[in-house]
């Protein structure tokens, strides 16, 4: 089980994503809506999973997610929007956004998508530490 904060402006969206978060088997710990005060609850909070919706993909926007990822750097982000398009997705990915989740929300497709993610991330790292066993320049002990 993950622990997660949902942070969006609409409260009907909070609340039916906490429900399919939940009833997916994760624990949400917080939500509210895109503010400083809410970010500074989240950062206290030290969630595992952070979806977001930053509102308008513009540099107050993509500030949110910039923040996010400086205050917790090992948590996965999953930016929520209704459109997402190849110029968000870029930006996004490029101030950590590790996932995406498209609104009206599938419970299936949200689920799938935070599961996939996990796994993408969890073979990518599995590839680097292999790396590292397989070329004995990048240990210490090659010195």
């Amino acid at each position: 089980m993950l622990k997660a904060v949902i942070l969006d402006n609409q409260a009907v969206a909070r609340n039916l994503l906490s429900s399919v978060l939940t009833n997916g088997g994760h624990e949400v710990v917080g939500d509210g809506n895109v503010s400083p005060a809410s970010l500074a609850r989240m950062v206290k909070l030290r969630p595992q999973v952070i979806c977001v919706d930053i509102g308008e993909t513009d540099q107050d926007g993509l500030g949110v997610l910039e923040t996010i990822r400086a205050e917790i750097p090992k948590a996965l982000i999953f930016l929520v929007s209704a459109k997402i398009d190849a110029e968000t997705l870029a930006a996004a990915k490029q101030r950590g956004v590790q996932g995406f989740i498209v609104k009206p929300f599938n419970s299936v497709a949200v689920l799938a998508s935070i599961r996939n993610t996990i796994i993408r991330l969890a073979r990518q790292q599995s590839a680097k530490s292999a790396e590292g066993v397989l070329n004995p320049g990048d240990s210490p002990a090659a010195e």
